[in-house]
């Protein structure tokens, strides 16, 4: 049996009032879970050194996966070029996801130095943006926002490899905790249109 196009899709609110309306009685849940997030965060920055290497394990898991799924899909590729390429690609993968699990602290100095320079290049493509931008835009904010990015990558450059022991557990744990700010204040909107 064939349904109508209507049938088959799940009914949609009519708008972001309704939608709000429709989650507002579960504002503890979201407020629970920003709760959890908070302590989740000072956990890990407590325990900094362990959140440092739980994060670089996590992405040696997703590099191993994303591996495999690769080499997935290079066994179905059509052309022998694409076959090589998505193999080639998904045994780097792997091999990197592998790499990550066996030596967890020379991975998270590997992180950290990519992370450094990767601010350095994004505060440098902002600094070239700000420039390309017409003079009566508010280019100030722009400028401000590159030379933030520019010190910060400056900085975990300097303090590398030294930093690579906190820093990507030290940004986990404040990551956390921000979110468990949002969601807790997301909560206490919705706990305003549930009464």
């Amino acid at each position: 049996m064939i349904l109508p196009a209507e049938a088959a899709t799940p009914a949609r609110p009519a708008s972001i009032g309704a939608a709000i309306d429709r989650i507002s009685s579960n504002w503890g849940w979201f407020a629970a879970y920003g709760a959890l997030l908070i302590a989740l965060g000072a956990l890990a920055l407590v325990y900094v050194v362990s959140a440092t290497v739980a994060t670089v394990l996590v992405n040696g898991v997703l590099m191993a996966v994303a591996g495999v799924a690769e080499i997935a899909f290079g066994l179905r590729a059509k052309t022998w070029g694409r076959f090589i390429l998505m193999i080639f690609a998904g045994v780097l993968y792997l091999a990197a996801g592998v790499l990550v699990w066996m030596n967890p602290l020379l991975a998270s100095a590997a992180m950290t130095l990519m992370l450094g320079v990767a601010l350095l290049i994004a505060g440098g493509v902002r600094f070239a943006l700000a420039f390309q931008m017409p003079s009566d835009a508010p280019r100030a904010w722009v400028f401000l926002g590159a030379a933030a990015t520019t010190l910060l990558g400056a900085l975990v450059l300097a303090m590398w490899p030294g930093n690579s022991l906190v820093l990507l557990g030290t940004l986990l744990g404040v990551e956390l905790i921000l979110s468990g700010f949002g969601w807790i204040s997301f909560a206490s909107v919705l706990r305003r249109f549930a009464n």
